[in-house]
Parts: structure tokens; C-alpha cells; sequence
């Protein structure tokens, strides 16, 4: 389990990286708060805070699920997987929104592996 908590942490770290940048950008980009729009830089900058932190609230818990009714290193694996494809999300949304499709590709992957393997084993325990 201490490969979940670790890969946990460092997804934490990786979206408060993210915060920073559009928090970053808002400033450079002079978008004053509360306004989510204005410069496409920051817009996307804003978008990939925000397409991340909606796809941890499926991460964190299946991961951590995962981790204790299938594996945890499968667990921490995929959570691994997760952050490898937010990364190449983030650097190709940050040039091309159009481009994003391979970092979502694998984080979505990512996503299910975790879901249908963390169903699979709590079913198992029954």
C-alpha cells in the first residue's frame, strides 16, 4: 500500500503544479479573478487544472480501491500510468487543445483499468 500512498502524493503534487501554472498564467495573462476566459493561454492553462481535478475524483478512489480488493501494485501502477498520460495531456493541450488526445487517451485508459479491476476484485471477495 505504500506504493499507493506515494503515487497518491505525487498525483497531489503533479495537480498542484498545474494550480500553480494557471494561477501563473492568470497573473501574466492579466485575467483578474473571478473571470475563467480571456486569453486562450490562460484558458487552457485553466482547462487542464480543471480536466484534472475532475479526472482525480474517479483516480484517487478507485486507485486506492483497487489497491485493496486486486493489487497494489497494479494499483499503483496504473495511478503511475495516470500521471505519465496527465503530463503528455498538459503539454500538448497547452499547444494544441486539438492535440490532447493522446494524454487523455491514456489516462482514460488508466481510468478504467482501475475501475473494472477494482470491481473485479471486490465481486471476487464475495
Amino acid at each position: 500500500m505504500q506504493y499507493v500512498a506515494i503515487v497518491t502524493i505525487l498525483l497531489l503534487i503533479q495537480y498542484t503544479i498545474y494550480m500553480g501554472l494557471c494561477g501563473a498564467a492568470r497573473g501574466k495573462d492579466k485575467v483578474e479573478a473571478p473571470a475563467t476566459t480571456g486569453d486562450p493561454h490562460f484558458e487552457r492553462a485553466f482547462r487542464v487544472q480543471m480536466n484534472t481535478l475532475e479526472q482525480l475524483m474517479v483516480t484517487i478512489p478507485a486507485m486506492w480501491i483497487c489497491a485493496y480488493f486486486f493489487s497494489p501494485l497494479w494499483a499503483a501502477g496504473l495511478g503511475v500510468m495516470f500521471m505519465v498520460g496527465r503530463l503528455v495531456y498538459r503539454q500538448a493541450y497547452m499547444k494544441d487543445p486539438a492535440s490532447r488526445g493522446a494524454g487523455m487517451g491514456i489516462g482514460f485508459l488508466a481510468n478504467v483499468g482501475l475501475m473494472v479491476l477494482s470491481l473485479w476484485g471486490a465481486i471476487g471477495q464475495l
